[in-house]
């Protein structure tokens, strides 16, 4: 075969790496595709290879799966682990199973832990291993996380990852790991950023390989999760059934002003992606600030609800398709539609709401209640002396724990402090603004070191 041409097409903000592989005669294999294709299609394009084999490690539940979309616009045979009937074709793999890719040998290996079917596969090119697919059972510097199933699982997976981990030692320690979770996604708790090893690195520098024993390893395990989005619950069933096949990009279909105004009265959400500072001069009220980047996907499926409508308000330079398919990749599958010529239209009939921005040598000076809305980890590395924890994913919850008077709301850059304070702003808070920058931005106007703790 000779140089192995492998592609790795990386999803920064849900932290995944999908792999296109070259399989020769101008076919490829495709393993963890997510529901939105384009860039996987245009690295194949780009190569000039058609997709045939569309490989799944496990039932996803950070993202909808794009495997069934792969099967019905390509013609790609999809191989997937044995769990079940599903809701279209798949050939179901168990241990030891293996298919035939040209010149390369996909060979299943059973690795339960970050979920009770996953499956590892080995790349072999005759008798020689070239690498092994490790999906979401090793990773780099980490391991899955065994809680997105059940509750009463989370431990027996938990020993079914470290026996999983154990078996993958015993391929040769020059042999490349690429894991599909890496840094950036919920289903690990990685924070470096490579996102492929090797065997021997993994041994020598995985922190859950250097405790001693099962039990050790649970805990430390366990030890490490952080929070993780409730939509994690339910794609792993919409993966198993299968998702409807979008084909085409969804259209976003243009909504005046009356027609926006009467889908809100009958429980419409406004998710409104323009960037921070454009929301917080004005905007709908009631809206959901949610700015369009890498992370967008995860907060619209944490925080909003795909049984209800969805109407968005974007930037023109903001592209439809990139919004369509974001929020397909968490089931997001049809939205009601966007508000027509933006929020210039809005302004000419209805008063915006306007959340106001405190720069950093403002709030430094002051002496307001502080709520930082990072995630526990960053918020324990270093945060303003004083400040409130609640986690943006856990605001909804606990908005009464929320200090009274007047509050500032912070977070690393700014984006997520926005749509912490528009939640607070449809909930009725008047007296809330938002920290213009992030921690480090108050620091260094405070002249003050973060404190470190909770």
């Amino acid at each position: 075969m000779g140089r192995l041409n492998l592609i790795p097409v990386i999803d920064e903000g849900l932290g995944n790496s999908t792999y296109l592989l070259d399989v020769g005669d101008g076919r490829a294999l495709v393993l963890d595709p997510e529901r939105d294709l384009r860039a996987v299609r245009a690295e194949a394009a780009r190569h000039g290879l058609r997709i045939t084999w569309a490989v799944e490690t496990h039932l996803h539940a950070d993202f909808i799966s794009g495997v069934r979309e792969l099967a019905a616009a390509e013609g790609a045979t999809v191989v997937a682990p044995e769990v079940g009937q599903r809701g279209f074709e798949a050939t179901g793999l168990s241990d030891g199973d293996t298919v035939e890719l040209g010149g390369f040998t996909l060979q299943a290996m059973a690795t339960p832990g970050h979920s009770s079917e996953h499956l590892s596969y080995l790349l072999l090119e005759g008798t020689r291993i070239v690498g092994v697919f490790t999906g979401g059972s090793l990773m780099v510097g980490t391991a899955g996380r065994t809680d997105l199933v059940a509750t009463d699982q989370t431990v027996p997976l938990a020993r079914a990852q470290y026996h999983s981990l154990q078996r993958l030692m015993e391929l040769p320690d020059d042999t490349p790991v690429w894991p599909t979770h890496g840094a950036g996604s919920f289903c690990s708790s990685a924070t470096g950023g490579q996102r492929v090893s090797t065997i021997g690195a993994e041994r020598a520098t995985n922190p859950l390989l250097q405790v001693d024993g099962e039990d050790a390893f649970v805990e430390a395990l366990l030890g490490s999760l952080g929070t993780f989005p409730d939509y994690f619950l339910r794609l792993g069933a919409i993966n198993h059934q299968g998702p409807a096949v979008l084909g085409d990009t969804p259209p976003l279909e243009p909504l005046g002003v009356e027609r926006v105004q009467e889908l809100m009265e009958t429980g419409a959400q406004v998710v409104d992606v323009r960037p921070a500072a454009d929301f917080a001069a004005g905007h709908i009220p009631g809206a959901l600030s949610n700015t369009l980047r890498p992370v967008f996907a995860t907060w619209l499926g944490w925080l909003a609800d795909p049984g209800t409508p969805v109407v968005i308000v974007r930037d023109p330079d903001q592209d439809p398709a990139d919004i369509v398919w974001e929020a397909a990749k968490v089931g997001f599958d049809t939205l009601a539609g966007e508000l027509a010529g933006g929020m210039g239209t809005w302004t000419q009939v209805g008063a915006p709401a306007a959340l106001p921005l405190v720069e950093a040598q403002e709030m430094a000076a002051e002496d307001a209640a502080v709520l930082d809305v990072r995630q526990t980890s960053e918020f324990t590395a270093g945060h303003v002396p004083g400040a409130r924890n609640i986690e943006l994913g856990a605001l909804p919850e606990h908005l009464g724990q929320v200090p009274h008077g007047p509050v500032v709301v912070m977070c690393g850059h700014g984006e997520r402090a926005m749509g912490a304070a528009s939640l607070l702003e449809r909930s009725g808070r008047t007296d809330v603004r938002v920290l213009a920058g992030g921690v480090d931005d108050w620091a260094r106007a405070a002249g003050q070191d973060l404190q470190v703790g909770a």
